[in-house]
């Protein structure tokens, strides 16, 4: 599943078009498409009742073939709301037509009462108004359109409220108002398709169908808010065409993937699966040592090795059992600058080395950190938390990484490397995580909502699921440990990133099911959840 900007994507319809497939037949395709998809998702019968709010532009287009293709495939009741007239020339609306919708102008409903009704009546509200082109602010009918349509929707939530306290069944269950299901062709109207910047008359989609490619907008905030469930239509361009084919930029989904998954043969040992190092903890930060060590272990690696403060390893390797220990010197339970030595003289024959969970910023750890990346003798480097904030007070720290390090910086500690704001980062997050991957030499791993993996060679994956389930203390050591013993096993980094970023969200996802709700999820609860996120993979 490609990512595309608005650019890339004109382009490559337009390389279609020149193939052979018309933009006429694209339109056809997307409209079928769309009709396809929301039949998947929803009962569509003779009593539903579908509102369409089409636009002038090629996204109201689309919504005609839609409304057209779903008069012919079922019974339902639809209505179309054009935000200005259609000429009788235009076939898909004389097509549409023929089928004999509802239709209402909004040149006719001034005060946009037959708007209201149309909406509050419907089961399905499906956005055609604006496509992938928006300009924001958005004005004039559109924004006037989609401001009545968002007022209405939050009429029907209030009304659902109330009716909960009253509507009771025999069972005393109870009987909510049906809520429309919001329904958006190739994106939801008024949100950049590039940036993810977003109008405030957005109405929120709880689907969102796009076609050819992603688009990198659609996975930033805060237009992410208003794109619902995704689903992509290549709408016929072949995958290969070499105008997508060359496209960079992907979602990582099940099928890339477990397509990553190391090989497991029958005949393996724990030499064949490859050794990991952490180096990680401090006094204040015990509990990261083990959710990083045992994530490694759950990831399949064939040993890990925990180096850590000699006084640490006495109070936690009664509780972790599996892992081997190096103990570090250290001062006060912080390890220490000489520690160096232990490390390089054990660590020759280890696959991979994670440094920084829970290392804590005394200066004698930070001297331990600068003199380790001095070594030109280390496994494949994983970089995470308090050793990326180490690195940030030093100038020109780039220069001292390994080739094929990883970092896998949250947007704080993003800010602190590249002296930008967190707000900044997370306004631009595709560029600047694009920009920084090429100018550092490094594998970038940019945690959030909708987590990006960049490569210097400008290759760039998104991770598709947010949750809540993520937004604790302590995943962020789960994830360095998963990626740490995927990269053991001979992934590459940027593959082991984006294997090990999946693994670690469908995880968050799967433990939130476990435990009831995503606000009751700890660290713990998502590295139980490995297991089965990686058992979702290797299914058939």
């Amino acid at each position: 599943m490609k990512v595309a900007t608005t650019r890339e994507v004109r382009e490559i319809e337009a390389a279609a078009d020149r193939a052979g497939t018309s933009y006429e037949q694209m339109m056809l395709n997307a409209g079928a498409a769309a009709s396809q998809a929301l039949q998947q998702r929803c009962t569509v019968d003779a009593s539903t009742r579908i509102t369409f709010l089409i636009g002038k532009g090629n996204n109201g287009g689309d919504g005609l073939v839609m409304a057209h293709c779903l008069a012919n495939s079922t019974e339902a009741d639809i209505s179309l709301y054009l935000l200005e007239p259609h000429s009788p020339a235009d076939e898909n609306y004389r097509t549409v037509l023929d089928a004999g919708p509802a239709v209402a102008l909004a040149s006719d409903d001034d005060d946009r009462q037959r708007l209201k009704d149309m909406l509050l009546a419907a089961d399905i509200i499906v956005d055609a108004v604006l496509g992938i082109g928006a300009r924001l602010p958005l004005r004039g009918i559109a924004a006037k359109v989609l401001a009545t349509a968002r007022k209405c929707l939050s009429q029907r939530k209030t009304e659902a409220a109330v009716c909960a306290r009253d509507l009771l069944d025999d069972y005393g269950r109870t009987q909510l108002p049906k809520r429309p299901f919001v329904f958006a062709i190739d994106c939801p109207s008024g949100v950049d398709c590039d940036t993810g910047a977003a109008d405030e008359n957005v109405i929120a989609a709880d689907m969102t169908i796009t076609f050819i490619a992603a688009k990198p907008g659609l996975f930033a905030f805060p237009a992410a808010a208003f794109v619902g469930d995704l689903d992509v239509s290549q709408i016929g361009i072949p995958e290969n065409m070499p105008e997508l084919d060359g496209i960079e930029a992907e979602v990582v989904e099940s099928k890339l993937a477990a397509s990553l998954l190391p090989s497991r043969p029958p005949d393996g040992h724990k030499g064949t699966y490859g050794k990991a190092m952490v180096v990680a903890g401090s006094p204040h930060y015990i509990g990261a040592i083990s959710l990083a060590g045992e994530a490694a272990y759950r990831a399949g690696v064939g040993l890990v090795t925990i180096a850590t403060a000699a006084k640490l390893t006495e109070i936690i390797a009664g509780i972790l059992r599996e892992p081997t220990w190096l103990p570090l010197p250290h001062t006060d339970g912080a390890i220490a600058e000489s520690a160096c030595e232990t490390i390089v003289k054990q660590v020759a024959g280890y696959d991979s080395l994670l440094v920084g969970c829970g290392l804590g910023l005394r200066q004698c750890t930070g001297d331990f950190l600068l003199r380790l990346l001095a070594s030109r003798s280390l496994p494949p480097l994983i970089l995470d938390a308090d050793a990326l904030n180490i690195l940030s007070r030093a100038p020109r720290w780039w220069k001292q990484l390994h080739p094929d390090s990883i970092i896998t910086p949250h947007a704080g500690e993003m800010a602190r490397l590249t002296g930008k704001s967190a707000k900044e980062i997370n306004a631009n997050r595709w560029n600047i995580a694009r920009d920084c991957s090429t100018a550092w030499n490094v594998v970038l791993l940019l945690k959030g909502a909708h987590t990006l993996i960049a490569a210097p060679d400008g290759r760039i994956s998104v991770i598709p699921f947010r949750t809540d389930a993520l937004s604790k203390a302590g995943t962020g050591d789960v994830l360095a440990g998963l990626i740490a013993g995927l990269r053991a096993q001979g992934l590459t980094a940027y593959d082991g990133a984006r294997l090990g970023a999946y693994a670690h969200a469908s995880a968050g996802i799967i433990a939130a099911a476990t435990v009831g709700s995503g606000r009751s999820v700890v660290a713990g609860d998502v590295l139980t959840a490995v297991g089965s996120a990686f058992a979702a993979l290797e299914s058939p």
